[in-house]
């Protein structure tokens, strides 16, 4: 009896070569033979030699404009590029015929996450918002002990993601305007706010801070973020990129116990590292890291809870299913509309000269 042939790899190309592009892109889709990785543009000529050397059956281009040229050799282009470039980078892809994955923050402004959603529909082409983070270790733990009923009837939920970066880099995060998607609202926030919905549901938002802490700063370094979720749980998100000493990653509060975990998710470290998706021991959390539930001052020991292995590569897996087999985007970007539009309503609030 014969077999059907395997259908043909979705021919990628990556816009972008920087942290995202190499690392939380390029490593998934050139070990996962759903994919074929056949372009990538950047125009720093140390990031060209770099895609060279990692991916050498790959054409490297200068600039978007020469991919988006060669459209008729893809299938699929990565939007690895700076939020203010998001809306005219994804309506040339969309025009041009692709489906089109798009890095967090998903656009600027509310106005150009809806109109990239609207060309996105009525061209009928997949446009899928890249949140990875609700493939994190910890994320997915969290997930499962709500399912399990053991927090009981939870009323808060903690989320801090912090990094120490005290200077100002040459880094387009940092030389860009909240007007232009950058800041660590727009950025780690992004994450946070996402996670927080997916877990609790719709939400309001009840008060927000920011602030420039480093010299030179034209963006939010710090913020804080408190939502109302529909659902009765309040969230509290914390972010910054000048803490030397960061808080519990999250900290969720219920009615019978409570859980923390320290530490961020190890697929990003390793991943920079150079460890590819399909190692030995990718996304697998050491115990010492695991989260721990229970009551303090409790007779009994707070409770170490397994944590959940990481899995970044079911991103694009759901691409994968979403292109070839008609099954649902693995992020709806009407969910991260309402992330950006949040993250609208905190600087809104935030400007000068507004009231809280």
């Amino acid at each position: 009896m014969s077999t059907a042939p395997a259908p043909a790899p979705i021919r990628t190309g990556i816009i972008g070569f920087g942290l995202s592009g190499r690392v939380f892109h390029a490593p998934f889709l050139a070990t996962n033979p759903a994919f074929s990785l056949d372009l990538i543009a950047t125009g720093d000529a140390a990031r060209q030699a770099d895609a060279h050397a990692r991916h050498p059956d790959a054409a490297i281009v200068a600039t978007p404009e020469d991919l988006l040229a060669r459209s008729g050799e893809l299938d699929l282009v990565v939007l690895a590029s700076p939020a203010h470039v998001h809306l005219e980078q994804g309506m040339a892809a969309l025009e041009a015929g692709l489906a089109v994955v798009i890095d967090k923050p998903f656009a600027a402004s509310v106005a150009e996450a809806e109109t990239l959603i609207q060309t996105a529909e009525q061209l009928g082409r997949p446009l899928i918002v890249f949140q990875n983070r609700r493939w994190d270790s910890d994320f997915l733990t969290l997930k499962k002990l709500l399912i399990s009923g053991r927090l009981g009837r939870v009323h808060r939920f903690e989320s801090t993601f912090e990094r120490f970066s005290p200077a100002v880099r040459d880094r387009w995060q940092d030389t860009t305007t909240i007007a232009q998607g950058a800041g660590i609202t727009f950025d780690l926030g992004s994450h946070l706010i996402d996670q927080a919905l997916q877990l609790f549901g719709p939400a309001v938002l009840v008060h927000a801070e920011t602030d420039v802490i480093r010299a030179g700063g034209v963006s939010d370094d710090e913020a804080f973020v408190s939502l109302q979720h529909g659902s009765g749980v309040r969230s509290h998100l914390s972010l910054s990129r000048v803490a030397a000493q960061s808080g519990p990653r999250f900290r969720m509060l219920g009615s019978h116990a409570a859980f923390v975990v320290h530490g961020l998710d190890r697929q990003e470290p390793d991943l920079k590292a150079g460890v590819l998706p399909t190692d030995d021991g990718y996304g697998i959390e050491d115990p010492s890291a695991w989260g721990r539930l229970g009551i303090d001052g409790s007779e009994a020991v707070l409770e170490p809870v397994p944590s959940e292995r990481g899995d970044y590569p079911a991103f694009y897996a759901g691409v994968a299913a979403c292109l070839r087999d008609g099954g649902p985007v693995p992020v709806d970007p009407r969910e991260s509309l309402e992330v950006v539009r949040l993250i609208a309503q905190v600087h809104a609030r935030n400007a000068p000269g507004s009231a809280d």
